[in-house]
């Protein structure tokens, strides 16, 4: 287990090759990762790289990500991961040469939404409200805290999720990202 963010027993689901948990989170994402069920491009990749801790119950999360996105689908963010067919990601993508906030709802099948952001952002942050049947994503801009709505989304109540940041490279060679808060409070 590893210790970072103030807290013990943070664990890797496809550990990159380059990361360091000092002072916040760094890794260099590895080209051909990805978290996707089936859905419209008929393949499932169970690869990204996820950094997180197993929690029980209600909780909320907060994820402040900076990341070198270059290149088609090039994502980092916030995951909820129950396992393989149950799991919710949501953050900054990267998608026909424009940024945008990404939620992907996996119950089997994956489901993809975007808002386009019209700009960079210097940092993003992502929350993810887990409430009873629910989770509730928010995000919030260059310094802002996750307070605007962005989706609601039904997930499996009753059972443990790692909850922590993801980040692919689904397509392209790869991109350095930094996370600078990785928070999870419960209750």
């Amino acid at each position: 287990m590893i210790t970072a963010f103030g807290a013990s027993g943070w664990q890797w689901l496809n550990a990159p090759r380059e990361w360091s948990a000092g002072d916040g989170l760094t890794l260099v994402c590895e080209p051909g990762t990805d978290l996707w069920n089936a859905t419209h491009y008929g393949y499932t990749y169970d690869t990204a790289h996820l950094f997180g801790r197993t929690v029980p119950g209600n909780l909320r999360l907060t994820v402040t990500v900076a990341a070198a996105y270059a290149e088609q689908y090039d994502q980092a963010g916030a995951i909820l991961r129950i396992g393989g067919d149950d799991w919710i990601k949501a953050g900054v993508e990267y998608v026909d040469g424009a940024f945008h906030l990404s939620t992907v709802v996996t119950r089997t099948f994956s489901d993809w939404s975007v808002l386009p952001l019209g700009r960079a952002a210097d940092r993003v942050s992502i929350g993810l409200e887990r409430e009873g049947d629910a989770v509730t994503v928010r995000y919030g801009l260059d310094g802002d805290p996750p307070e605007t709505l962005l989706r609601l989304a039904y997930f499996p109540p009753g059972e443990p999720a790692l909850a922590g940041a993801m980040a692919a490279a689904p397509t392209g060679k790869g991109f350095a990202a930094r996370f600078h808060e990785v928070a999870i409070s419960q209750g």
